[in-house]
């Protein structure tokens, strides 16, 4: 299985270095194409350089949601290393960034693991806490039955068991119970209602645009709320903009990798909206024996280049 963790470690490295001047990434280009939008996020540190091309297509049924590359240069001469898959980065590294946060951030590990959603970052995500938190009771809800069932079919030949919540009372009951929440869909309105253990940890993945929202707004504004960047979430977060949050009291992720996590005493909730930082990371991660070396590989090794994989921006 993909080393999740690691992948985790090197996103908190990537933040730690933008901390200190050496990386940098703007917010991403977004263009308005028919039928979805084309997205556009570069980013650089010493060593490397990416620039990440995708197309995000909600309505896509017959084809993937995310199409596009990662396409990896050496930042000093800008020499072309090698392209990275689009959708399956996005599904790993968006996976890892909720991996870290709940390392940081989780009040509680007692109850089941709650993943709504039976897309690739559904998947990625159940595989990323199986892996890096070694989380065992996991429950997989989503809207179309033969999806969520055929996830489950996918995840057993992995080795991952887990339960399913068949209806709309299955599925309240293990929001009930769950100590860890993923939202990971395409929908605009709540998927997830307010009835929440006050100790649970909710990573909200699917929502990417400023009119949707996986999550209620009772929930965010009881909440204490962490995001994985500042400046894209006040622009794409639906989830908080919706909501009408105070900014002032949302956290980012890098300002507490290397503090006393804190310890609310109500439901954490942690938005994110992705950005080319993790992609950066992931590039690390990929080409990490030809960093060491000084001498990066002209073509990315075969983890990153699984079309099958798992999607995110």
């Amino acid at each position: 299985m993909f080393d999740y963790l690691s992948l985790s470690e090197a996103i908190a490295a990537v933040l730690r270095a933008r901390q200190a001047g050496v990386a940098q990434a703007p917010e991403r280009l977004a263009v308005p194409i028919p039928g979805g939008v084309l997205l556009c996020m570069p980013a650089a540190d010493g060593q490397l350089a990416v620039v990440k091309t995708i197309t995000v297509h909600p309505g896509n049924r017959d084809r993937p949601v995310i199409q596009g590359e990662v396409t990896v240069l050496e930042a000093a001469t800008g020499r072309r290393l090698g392209v990275l898959d689009g959708p399956t980065t996005t599904a790993r590294r968006t996976a890892a960034v909720s991996l870290l946060a709940a390392r940081l951030l989780a009040p509680s590990t007692a109850g089941p693991l709650l993943v709504i959603g039976a897309g690739v970052q559904a998947r990625a995500h159940v595989e990323a806490f199986w892996q890096g938190l070694g989380v065992r009771d996991i429950i997989v809800a989503g809207r179309t039955p033969d999806r969520v069932a055929a996830l489950a079919a996918a995840l057993a030949e992995v080795g991952i068991t887990v339960r399913l919540a068949a209806d709309a009372a299955g599925l309240e009951q293990a929001t009930r119970q769950a100590g860890r929440i993923i939202t990971a869909t395409t929908s605009n309105e709540p998927v997830l209602a307010d009835v929440v253990r006050d100790d649970v940890f909710v990573s909200a993945v699917g929502s990417f645009t400023p009119e949707a929202a996986e999550l209620p707004a009772s929930l965010v504004l009881r909440s204490a709320l962490f995001v994985d960047d500042p400046a894209s979430a006040k622009v794409e977060a639906g989830d908080y903009l919706r909501a009408g949050v105070d900014w002032g009291a949302v956290t980012a992720l890098e300002d507490i990798l290397d503090s006393a996590p804190p310890r609310p005493a109500g439901p954490v909730v942690f938005k994110t909206v992705g950005h080319a930082l993790f992609d950066l990371a992931a590039a690390r991660q990929a080409y990490a024996a030809g960093l060491a070396a000084s001498a990066v590989p002209r073509k990315s090794p075969a983890p990153f280049l699984s079309v099958s994989a798992v999607p995110r921006t």
